[in-house]
């Protein structure tokens, strides 16, 4: 069993940047897949970035490539998001999630239902 608990969302005005932070309990973090989703108001809950169990390989959303970079720190638990040049479209609830290790492929981190543990959110407003 994994938890999630995200941090780090507020106001902040279009073009600058935030960190978000998901920290998880449990000893085998370092072995699950990680990923960020994001869901606005009235809209899906749609893929972000994820990020292999090593940190390796790493995989983002057309909409935030070259903005976003998504991290982790296996040794504290802990998986970030750098967000940069942030536009009012960023707007949403950001959502951290745990996969189990194994059964992902390079075109199936971007999938909801491939992730097993999800996080409460944390809320992004960006102004105009």
């Amino acid at each position: 069993q994994v938890q999630l608990a995200e941090s780090g969302g507020r106001l902040v005005q279009a073009g600058g940047s935030l960190r978000l932070s998901c920290a998880a309990s449990g000893r085998t973090f370092s072995s699950y897949a990680m990923g960020w989703f994001r869901q606005a108001p009235g809209k899906e809950r749609e893929f972000v970035g994820a990020i292999s169990w090593s940190g390796g390989r790493r995989y983002y959303a057309n909409s935030v490539k070259g903005r976003f970079t998504i991290s982790r720190d296996n040794a504290k638990n802990t998986v970030y998001l750098q967000m940069n040049s942030l536009q009012p479209e960023d707007t949403a609830l950001y959502f951290c999630a745990a996969g189990i290790p194994g059964k992902f492929s390079s075109n199936t981190y971007s999938r909801l239902e491939q992730y097993d543990y999800w996080g409460q959110g944390t809320q992004v407003t960006v102004s105009s």
